[in-house]
């Protein structure tokens, strides 16, 4: 399993360490943590793109059910796009707008200042994120295979 919950979300909604120890998983997360970034790339990347689940969530959600995730590395799109067997999404009602540019607009705007204050905060001075990548869904081939849970609170950014 591997999620790409914001750290806020991911906090908000367990521990790291529940998670990363759980003995019903295997958190792609903590497999990932254990590899080499140098050396293992290759298998670091193959472990992200096709976990069995995906849990996660996203950056807006239109009113024509447009689903758009922002991404500096692009590292969990392709787990949301298709790689992942099942994705499990938890969004914070927040996150719904009007439009697919409402929703363009809110990852410029808002969630990427955030983010680069986290990447700040985390990787030092200096060091900011960009919007490198952007998936947008707008329909899912494969029935069943996304679950959405609108929560009425903030969640993440």
């Amino acid at each position: 399993m591997t999620t790409n919950l914001s750290h806020s979300e991911f906090t908000h909604l367990a521990s790291e360490k529940q998670i990363e120890h759980a003995n019903h998983f295997q958190s792609v997360r903590a497999q990932g943590s254990t590899l080499d970034h140098v050396t293992q790339r290759n298998e670091i990347r193959k472990l992200i793109a096709a976990p069995d689940v995906l849990v996660g969530s996203v950056h807006a959600i239109t009113e024509q059910g447009e689903v758009l995730i922002a991404s500096a590395s692009g590292s969990q799109l392709s787990a949301a796009a298709c790689g992942a067997g099942l994705v499990i999404w938890v969004v914070g009602t927040q996150k719904l707008v009007g439009t697919l540019e409402d929703g363009l607009r809110r990852i410029r705007e808002y969630c990427l200042p955030l983010e680069s204050e986290r990447v700040q905060q985390v990787y030092g001075q200096g060091q900011a994120s960009a919007i490198n990548k952007l998936l947008t869904i707008n329909a899912e081939h494969e029935p069943g295979r996304i679950t959405m849970v609108l929560v009425k609170q903030q969640l993440g950014f």
